[in-house]
């Protein structure tokens, strides 16, 4: 089976084409949340370079919808890993109020998919700090996003001692976002 670094990168046509083939075969309905490259394409009309769905579902686990994803992968012609639930274990530094800047970028008959928000995904993008992180966290800043929500996110994360948060805010200042 293809792997990502065997594909070539996704763009809005491959991931409605994806997203359509994963809706035809649930048989109950599906929430995705996505972030990463996926959202920032999909939601905020960024281009970016991305070769997976950074996603997790609303309710229940991936593992549930896995063997639908590996059929997507095969009909659509994407790796087998194309939609990647590893972004999850990051989400605890969202704020509590995230939900409410979710974006639709999909509704089918079973699946909705919906992107974070311009700040939760500068949020993620501080927090992880990577160095390849630095022109999709500019390309989010030129979003106008509601930079004290960010600011006043990462704080609360430095406060509670979490692990990583002062170098996002760090991050975020070098960039010339924080405070």
């Amino acid at each position: 089976m293809a792997q990502l670094a065997d594909h070539p990168h996704l763009d809005r046509p491959s991931l409605a084409a994806a997203f359509r083939a994963l809706d035809a075969r649930l048989r109950a309905p599906v929430t995705l949340v996505v972030g990463d490259g996926t959202a920032m394409l999909l939601a905020h009309g960024i281009q970016v370079r991305t070769r997976d769905v950074d996603a997790y579902t609303a309710r229940g686990h991936l593992d549930d919808i896995a063997p639908l994803l590996r059929e997507v992968a095969s009909e659509v012609g994407l790796p087998f890993d194309w939609l990647n639930p590893y972004f999850e274990t990051f989400t605890y530094v969202l704020p509590s109020d995230y939900a409410s800047r979710l974006k639709e970028v999909f509704a089918g008959k079973q699946l909705r998919v919906m992107a974070l928000g311009v700040e939760d995904l500068l949020i993620m993008k501080c927090f992880a700090g990577r160095e390849k992180d630095v022109g999709h966290a500019r390309a989010l800043l030129r979003k106008n996003p509601d930079l004290g929500l960010v600011d006043a996110r990462i704080q609360a994360l430095i406060e509670k001692g979490i692990k990583g948060a002062r170098d996002g805010g760090d991050f975020l200042d070098d960039l010339g976002g924080g405070a």
